[in-house]
């Protein structure tokens, strides 16, 4: 069915494996468990503003929004908080 086939697909997206690869070749690169730690730390704390255009997106869409503004304000409210948390982040202190 077409809607597995979606699910299928989203869990293949939700797979982190770019940040998968990123920590293997960090690791076999250094065998630093602290650069990876750190990795790891960071790429939590970035992947949360990703988290909002998932939720954005479809809201757009449901309002009857077309798809090319809905994807355009998903992206640019996503950038925003990306914007946002690095500087929650600093204040913070967390590097």
């Amino acid at each position: 069915s077409k809607r597995a086939n979606t699910m299928f697909a989203a869990l293949l997206a939700a797979i982190p494996l770019t940040s998968l690869i990123a920590i293997v070749l960090l690791y076999y690169d250094t065998k630093n468990k602290v650069l990876i730690e750190s990795l790891s730390y960071n790429i939590f704390w970035l992947v949360l503003p990703s988290l909002s255009f998932f939720l954005i997106l479809p809201l757009c869409l449901q309002k009857g929004l077309n798809f090319p503004l809905s994807i355009s304000l998903s992206s640019f409210l996503m950038i925003l908080l990306y914007g946002a948390l690095i500087l929650l982040l600093k204040f913070m202190g967390i590097k």
